[in-house]
């Protein structure tokens, strides 16, 4: 009865909170024969994020461009999306290891305390410092949970707290969720955690997942654009799709469920303004490395095949020009342009 209780309780929260600029789902799929993709939709409430896509090369010099940074030379090469050219947002590197910067209200990072002399990473860094240094979930998990350096939060353009978590998922289907509450870093780790939206936190959405299973998928299924809704959806859809070793449909099943969590452009909810539309889409195809991107206000897909990329040390930082340009589409693996790094955006004061 309490548990009843405790769980009417956590589902009338989640219809009532309000919502400060939620945004992202994220999704990973089980197909056939060791075909994984991960897929994520990019909510956000401004039309324009300046996305572009890079390419990294191994041995690159990284700095974290904080006060007392974090440095280190990148023993994996990534192609990733970044927002503002200042964050990396999403990405997959040459190993199949994919990251996602998604948003969290309720993240709450570890403050400055006398004697902690740790360097610091700007969270506008997080993903690229994963895809940099580790070519599994598993190595991820066993150095990040050392907590070698303190995580700050970095304030977005548009003057909204950096508030973020953090999904990554490898070739082999391993996955794991990372976020800061009440200044503790907490982990959740296991090939299970296949879906991340955003608030409530990550144990919550876990609950509230579980009493629709009860209810049954084909009986009915919440559809608001609320991120406990699409938690929902993505978790029923991103197993009923066909499991396929096919990887055109592989990817094909994943894009579909990606759109059926996305946020139509220009939903407006009465006190509510901050509901997010879906600007754009990525999918990573982690057993064949292709890493694919759709604007939504595009007519196509692009795509880029992370084989026939050079990752070589020296090969320099080369870009994909996407602001700007919404009429890409296809394959852009031989359209990286040479171009000077960006530096991570880095808190206020």
């Amino acid at each position: 009865m309490m548990k009843r209780a405790a769980l009417t309780a956590l589902l009338a929260t989640a219809l009532v909170a309000p919502s400060i600029a939620d945004a992202c789902s994220r999704a990973v799929y089980f197909g056939l024969e060791g075909q994984t993709v991960t897929g994520r939709t990019m909510d956000w409430f401004e039309a324009d994020l300046g996305s572009n896509m890079w390419l990294a090369p191994r041995g690159l010099e990284r700095n974290s461009n904080t006060a007392t940074p974090v440095v280190w030379t990148s023993k994996y090469g990534s192609v990733v999306t970044t927002l503002y050219d200042g964050a990396t947002a999403d990405g997959m590197n040459e190993k199949g290891l994919v990251a996602n910067l998604l948003y969290l209200p309720e993240s709450d990072y570890p403050p400055a305390t006398a004697g902690d002399n740790r360097p610091t990473l700007a969270n506008s860094a997080w993903v690229q410092y994963v895809l940099d240094n580790y070519a599994t979930v598993a190595e991820a998990v066993a150095d990040l949970s050392q907590e070698k350096f303190r995580m700050v939060a970095i304030t977005a353009p548009t003057g909204e707290p950096g508030t973020v978590h953090l999904s990554i998922s490898d070739a082999s289907g391993d996955s794991a969720i990372f976020e800061y509450i009440k200044g503790k870093l907490v982990i959740h780790h296991g090939r299970q955690y296949q879906v991340m939206t955003n608030s409530p936190t990550f144990d919550q959405q876990i609950a509230l997942n579980t009493y629709w299973k009860t209810i049954g998928g084909q009986t009915m299924l919440p559809g608001t654009n609320r991120a406990s809704d699409r938690f929902v959806r993505a978790s029923y859809y991103i197993n009923e799709a066909k499991q396929s070793a096919d990887p055109r449909t592989a990817v094909a099943a994943v894009f579909s469920v990606m759109r059926n969590v996305s946020v139509p452009i220009g939903i407006k909810i009465p006190g509510q303004p901050n509901i997010a539309d879906t600007l754009w889409l990525t999918v990573a195809d982690q057993k064949n490395k292709v890493y694919y991107y759709q604007d939504t206000k595009s007519p196509s897909v692009l795509w880029v095949d992370m084989a026939k990329l050079d990752f070589s040390r020296g090969s320099g930082v080369r870009k994909l020009q996407l602001a700007g340009n919404p009429d890409a589409g296809g394959n852009q693996t031989g359209n990286f342009k040479p171009a000077q790094l960006f530096k991570f955006m880095i808190p206020h004061g």
